[in-house]
């Protein structure tokens, strides 16, 4: 599947205006698009029709139909070959990857790779493999494992309510229920309530990364706006984050790069990423 777009600042601006304080990156036509914020660009936007009834796309153009009634977001690996700027017009190209089926504790899963590649001409900028896991019906979950941080870490503590979920659903026409419909997320999801975005919890840990370089704008990050080297981010989701719950986002410094991690109310570990820097 391909898709052509030009990259507005419209979406950058209103994702800054959410969820990145004054001392965030710069935005403006020509300026580097900070690494991750692709994110931001090229939704699985479907018709009604081919939506689950929990929201999620069944018929996205890239997968096949798997028969199970819930798709979740489990991580990302991103290369970064070059920084994309403001004003590009750019090319997505999605397919399929990686499809293994699976018997858990859950019952069958189902886990896909979407391999999506952002190209400006005939350069390749961006190379991403998206993670999903496709379930049967929920069932609730009961441990409680907290995450040990030594003195190393550094930390912040922020709490996300329902208007930035709203502002990020929207921003990225992300139509599952779990993010804005607490009765459905309780019902059908077994879930505490309505649960923080995947790609945007990525997000956050990736300008954490970028504050822990304290660099100014994500294009500088190591060299990415010269094209001096690539740049690699690791992303793993593990445990639901709750809208109007506490959430910690600490970083440390590691031998080729920077770890970051999410962590829930609980102090468990929630998700991961690892910024690394050839």
């Amino acid at each position: 599947m391909e898709h052509l777009d030009q990259l507005s600042s419209l979406p950058a601006t209103r994702y800054a205006s959410a969820f990145v304080d004054g001392s965030g990156p710069s935005i403006g036509e020509g300026l580097p698009l900070p690494l991750g914020w692709e994110g931001l660009y090229f939704p699985f936007a479907v018709g009604f029709e081919a939506l689950r009834a929990d929201g999620s796309p069944a018929r996205d153009g890239v997968l096949p139909e798997f028969g199970m009634p819930r798709r979740m977001y489990a991580g990302e690996d991103t290369t970064f070959h070059r920084s994309l700027h403001f004003g590009e017009r750019v090319r997505q190209e999605a397919r399929a990857g990686t499809i293994t089926e699976k018997a858990g504790s859950a019952g069958r899963l189902v886990f896909a790779d979407i391999i999506r590649e952002y190209f400006v001409g005939d350069e390749l900028a961006v190379t991403s493999v998206w993670h999903d896991v496709f379930l049967e019906a929920a069932k609730p979950a009961t441990t409680i494992e907290q995450y040990e941080m030594g003195p190393e870490w550094s930390h912040r503590e922020l709490t996300l309510d329902t208007r930035q979920l709203f502002q990020f659903s929207a921003i990225t026409f992300n139509t599952h229920r779990v993010h804005y419909d607490r009765d459905w997320a309780r019902r059908e999801e077994r879930l505490d309530d309505v649960l923080v975005h995947g790609p945007l919890t990525r997000m956050l840990l990736l300008d954490e990364a970028f504050a822990r370089y304290g660099m100014e704008g994500a294009g500088r990050i190591a060299g990415a706006a010269d094209c001096a080297g690539e740049t690699v981010f690791r992303f793993r989701s593990y445990r639901p984050l709750f809208v109007d719950r506490p959430i910690t986002i600490a970083s440390r410094t590691a031998a080729t790069g920077i770890e970051v991690v999410a962590l829930n109310n609980n102090g468990e570990l929630a998700a991961s990423g690892d910024y690394l820097v050839s």
